[in-house]
């Protein structure tokens, strides 16, 4: 397959090249990472409005943590969340 000339360079080559690889990884995280909150609170059967109470913080807060696209969220508002859901955060550099 190294040899094949009909065979480009990968995705995250590309995105390095045009200088949006970090930005594309960063969102990419964020996606993961609500989605699987979003499914741990199913899990529990724990609606926004509990989880927020929860964690004494507001439904806005809850809300910017399950969208990717809002702004950052400190790692601390993610361990709470995860806590109450019974899961915990790890993070690795690799």
């Amino acid at each position: 397959m190294a040899n094949n000339k009909h065979r480009g360079s990968s995705l995250d080559d590309f995105l390095a090249a045009e200088g949006v690889l970090e930005e594309f990884q960063a969102r990419a995280i964020k996606e993961v990472v609500a989605w699987q909150l979003a499914e741990a609170m199913k899990e529990r059967k724990l609606s926004k409005n509990q989880l927020a109470k929860e964690m004494h913080t507001s439904r806005t807060q809850v809300d910017r943590m399950l969208d990717p696209e809002a702004g950052n969220v400190t790692i601390e508002t993610l361990q709470r969340a995860a806590a109450i859901v019974g899961r915990r955060v790890q993070i690795e550099l690799v």
